[in-house]
């Protein structure tokens, strides 16, 4: 009976440590360019890309890159693009309407292409 008390909680432990090893691996990192030029862009951006599914969403000034690791069981690079586009923020494969881009504050008007 002593032997079953240390065996079902190793095995309790075990079986924990391989679902959390699992889900870890799922995770998928992206990098893509996002229009942008200052803190309050980075803010914004970063908060329209923080959705579940998305573990880290991180925009860098300088490089204008967004640094995506996410589930792609849970949700879409393209999802997230789109997110970010609709508060007012050009990416790769989705363009801010004209209408959230110029609401923007007059720092974060990026040059359009």
């Amino acid at each position: 009976m002593k032997t079953l008390k240390y065996i079902l909680p190793s095995f309790f432990a075990l079986i924990f440590g391989l679902n959390v090893n699992a889900q870890s691996s799922a995770l998928k990192t992206e990098t893509f360019n996002v229009s942008g030029n200052c803190e309050m862009c980075k803010s914004r951006i970063e908060k329209a890309a923080k959705v579940s599914g998305v573990t880290k969403a991180q925009w860098d000034e300088k490089s204008h890159l967004l640094t995506l690791v996410y589930n792609p069981q849970k949700i879409k690079s393209d999802d997230v693009q789109k997110r970010i586009a609709a508060v007012g923020h050009d990416t790769p494969k989705f363009k801010a309407d004209t209408k959230t881009y110029n609401s923007l504050p007059g720092c974060c008007k990026y040059e359009r292409k």
